[in-house]
Order: C-alpha cells, then sequence, then structure tokens
C-alpha cells in the first residue's frame, strides 16, 4: 500500500493549507469528479494544524498524516524511503525540482529531469517539455526528454504513438540555434516518433502529442499561453455582452475548462526516481484535486518503470 500513497504538501502554495486541505477533500469526495481513496493521500505538515483543519471542516474521511517542519524535503524523503509512491506540490519550483533531484536522485539512464505539462488547447493533449527545469540543456538533453515525453504520453495518456516535435523557428532542419540544429538528428535518430521542427503557430495545430524545448523557451511559453487564452475569452466575453449576445453556459464552460490552468493542475517532474508532481503556486483547491489526480494516473501507469526502459533501449541502440 505504502507505494500507492501520494504524499501531498499540505503547506505549499499562496492559498495553503487552505487550498491544499480542500483540495484533498474535493479529490475523495464520494459524488465528486475523481472520487479518490482517502488511505491513498499522505497529508505532509503541521499534524495539528491538519487536525484542527479537518475538525473544523466535516472532519477527516481517512488520510494518512506525515508531521513535517519542512514538508518538501521531508516528502520527497517519504517516496524515496518508499513510504510514498508519489509527490504533490504547490510550493516554490526550485525548491521542489532541487528537493527531488537530490533525495530522489535520476532514473537510470537520464541525465537531467524535465518539467512535462499537458495542455489541450487545441481539441488533443499535448505535453510540452522542459517547462523550466533546464533552461541551458545539451542537444542529448533534448532527446531524452522526447522519449520521457512520448512514454509518457503513451502510458499516461493513452497515445499508441506519441509524435514528438522539435520547437523552432522553421521547418528546415538547419533552422535554429547551435542547440536546435544539433539536437534534430539526434531525435530523428532516436526511437520515438519525431516529426521534425513545429513553429510557434503550429503548437496547437495537432501536429504532435510532445514538444520539445528548452527550459526557458517552454517556461515563457507557458505562461503566455495561459494568460493570453483567459484575456481573449475575457475579450470575446465582454464583446459579446455589449453586443447583447449570451454565450450558451455550458459552452462557456467547454471553453473554461480548456485553457484553465487548474484542469491540468501543474506539471509533472520526469526523470526521478518517484513520482513528483508540481502545482502553480496560485492554485485553488480545484487545481490541488486535479494534480492529485494527475500524480494517481501517472503512479498508477508505472511511468517511470516505461521511461527506463525507453532510455535503455536508446542506449543499447547506441552501443551496437
Amino acid at each position: 500500500m505504502a507505494l500507492s500513497l501520494i504524499a501531498l504538501d499540505v503547506p505549499g502554495g499562496d492559498h495553503a493549507p487552505e487550498s491544499t486541505l480542500k483540495g484533498a477533500l474535493q479529490a475523495v469526495d464520494p459524488s465528486g469528479r475523481w472520487k479518490m481513496d482517502p488511505a491513498r493521500i499522505l497529508l505532509v505538515g503541521d499534524e495539528p494544524t491538519i487536525r484542527a483543519w479537518l475538525a473544523a471542516n466535516g472532519g477527516d474521511p481517512g488520510f494518512r498524516v506525515l508531521h513535517a517542519s519542512q514538508a518538501i524535503v521531508k516528502m520527497m524523503g517519504a517516496v524515496k524511503a518508499g513510504h510514498a509512491g508519489a509527490a504533490v506540490s504547490m510550493g516554490n519550483t526550485g525548491a521542489v525540482v532541487g528537493a527531488a533531484t537530490l533525495v530522489l536522485g535520476t532514473l537510470p539512464g537520464c541525465l537531467r529531469p524535465g518539467i512535462a505539462v499537458t495542455m489541450n488547447f487545441g481539441g488533443s493533449p499535448l505535453t510540452l517539455l522542459d517547462m523550466g527545469a533546464l533552461s541551458q540543456p545539451k542537444p542529448e538533453n533534448l532527446v531524452q526528454h522526447g522519449i520521457m515525453g512520448a512514454a509518457f504520453a503513451k502510458c499516461a495518456l493513452g497515445i499508441e504513438t506519441p509524435r514528438v516535435g522539435l520547437l523552432n523557428i522553421g521547418e528546415e532542419a538547419s533552422k535554429g540555434t547551435d542547440l536546435l540544429k544539433a539536437a534534430h538528428p539526434l531525435l530523428a535518430a532516436a526511437k520515438v516518433q519525431f516529426v521534425g521542427n513545429v513553429e510557434g503557430n503550429e503548437v496547437f495545430r495537432n501536429k504532435c502529442d510532445v514538444l520539445v524545448t528548452d527550459g526557458f523557451t517552454g517556461n515563457v511559453l507557458l505562461k503566455f499561453c495561459e494568460d493570453f487564452a483567459a484575456q481573449m475569452l475575457h475579450l470575446v466575453v465582454g464583446e459579446c455582452a455589449k453586443a447583447g449576445v449570451a454565450i450558451p453556459r455550458e459552452v462557456l464552460g467547454r471553453v473554461q475548462k480548456r485553457i484553465d490552468y487548474s484542469e491540468y493542475g501543474g506539471a509533472l517532474l520526469l526523470g526521478v526516481g518517484g513520482i513528483v508532481f508540481k502545482g502553480h503556486g496560485r492554485s485553488d483547491h480545484h487545481a490541488v484535486s486535479n494534480a492529485l489526480h494527475a500524480a494517481q494516473r501517472a503512479l498508477d501507469a508505472r511511468i517511470n518503470e516505461h521511461i527506463v526502459t525507453a532510455l535503455a533501449e536508446v542506449q543499447t541502440s547506441a552501443t551496437n
């Protein structure tokens, strides 16, 4: 049972512990969306605070609690010791990535981990990485991120043959920075369905299922997409209201679900020795609930085992 537990960083996030504990309750609500087993969630933080909050908000449905003054480190330690299989935090990105890398280490064959975010702006899931773990990668890092992203898309998202693209300024292999020009032939030779370079205007046109870039560019792209989509929706709703046009609530709801960061909950740190899910610092309880489910899905899909196998296959082919 221990390895099926999902450790939640209770004090992590701008609105914690209200958002994290409320999100945990939403995740296990029998009438809710996910209906997770409360016994699978390990709350990590100040135990008296956790117990008091739960008592004041309907009681403890059956969570496990691990007392900690330094929740992130304690949570990673629990995963390292086999007391939990996954960790979820809305805390500082640098602290989460640093603790995960130092405490858990990297998976066999993985050079550097990458942060993967799955979005659905274009009608089909697109996994973007790296979103900030490695701002100055080497070509081989991008190749491994493509391999790990493809393994995740296949096992966790059910895409049988994930297409991998490389974010660039043109379709030609000769385009882009020295990094991208060096990574292109390596990805083409890797055991992935590489579709070549993907330009910025093609990101959400279903050209690929996994899009690889450096952490600096990926982080800028992610934040731009999130805010631009929200601003455009706000503009359209406002202009429709001025024109006396009412957008059906169900239509507006479907669009909001596509662009709302809380729907995908955050990002998965691929390549470390455990399932680590990092959410937005501003996450509300809805985002926390979705993050817990996303971590459960990755854990139950045994994503790390598939990543290790995929990386080993590449190394084997490279030595033959």
